[in-house]
């Protein structure tokens, strides 16, 4: 097992670490002991029956170090559970946490918002998590964080990165049929760094790969990253959403209020859709993309790829 990347994680591992002790201790006294009783107790060294009475001695002691041990363990536990579900530390850093068919979006206090995590080593920070559709999971295995996430309730917890380095993030609940895609990463830098990124001086995670040559290679890689790829193929394959080849330009059938009506595919219609994905409908397809957390911007250079399939 990898160690734990925050503190809190720590604490966790060593809980895990001493219940696992106690039960193979416990393991190990319960097998010698039944092994010696087939032995002492067998027919060949024992053949004529007798009574034997109990000792309430033996049995209250017996009683009385499992209750201390299942407690000891219970209130162990829950210490670390009431420290992560308590208030986080003052001057924490808040970062507002939103998960939607299958993509993670987190939003900083400055306003920015990233599909990765970016936090500072050794610095506490508070995620505020929301789903915008179903029932999501955060869960960092590396920091020995999960929390479900429930759509109309807002979830929050807090830990401390202590651990530099970049970290599978993912949804570990079922969440339709792209589930499995939704993964992300939560990269931990160093101060300096941290403040350098903050600063729009270094780039970080997937922004610190080679620029886009032209708005259609960057509305390309915001198909593959953002998750578009889930619902839309290019390729002309049925999916949960309509194909993007040939999309741009196309007529296509759209229930609005209610009522069919037959649109044509422009940067208007699709920058609507984009923002009230339910507002026109094409139809066979059913209402299930949420807004999109791009700016008008990437949906731009998204309107861009999506040009290029003819």
């Amino acid at each position: 097992m990898f160690s734990a990347a925050t503190s809190i994680g720590k604490e966790t591992d060593l809980a895990f670490w001493v219940i696992t002790g106690i039960s193979a201790v416990l393991f190990i006294l319960i097998i010698f002991f039944m092994l010696y009783f087939v032995y002492r107790y067998h027919h060949r060294r024992n053949p004529s029956a007798s009574d034997i009475e109990g000792n309430s001695t033996l049995e209250l002691s017996f009683m009385g170090i499992s209750i201390v041990l299942v407690l000891a363990m219970f209130f162990w536990g829950w210490d670390g559970y009431k420290t992560m579900k308590g208030a986080a530390p003052a001057g924490s850093l808040e970062v507002k946490v939103t998960g939607q068919m299958w993509l993670w979006t987190f939003e900083y206090p400055d306003g920015r918002r990233l599909n990765e995590l970016v936090l500072m080593k050794g610095a506490p920070v508070k995620l505020r998590l929301f789903s915008n559709d179903v029932i999501h999971s955060f869960y960092v295995p590396a920091f020995r964080i999960k929390q479900d996430i429930i759509p109309g309730s807002e979830k929050t917890v807090w830990f401390t990165p202590d651990a530099a380095g970049s970290f599978d993030l993912f949804c570990a609940e079922y969440c339709g049929t792209n589930h499995s895609s939704m993964i992300t990463r939560a990269i931990v830098v160093e101060e300096a760094d941290y403040n350098a990124w903050l600063a729009g001086k270094k780039e970080l995670g997937a922004a610190s790969k080679a620029k886009p040559s032209s708005k259609a290679a960057l509305g390309k890689e915001l198909y593959a990253t953002m998750s578009c790829s889930a619902c839309h193929s290019i390729d002309g394959s049925s999916g949960i959403g309509p194909t993007f080849k040939g999309l741009f330009g196309k007529k296509e059938r759209v229930t609005t209020n209610g009522k069919e009506r037959v649109v044509t595919v422009d940067e208007a219609y699709i920058m609507k859709s984009e923002h009230e994905p339910t507002a026109d409908v094409v139809v066979g397809f059913q209402p299930v993309m949420p807004p999109s957390p791009l700016t008008d911007e990437e949906i731009g250079a998204v309107i861009e790829f999506i040009k290029t399939l003819k």
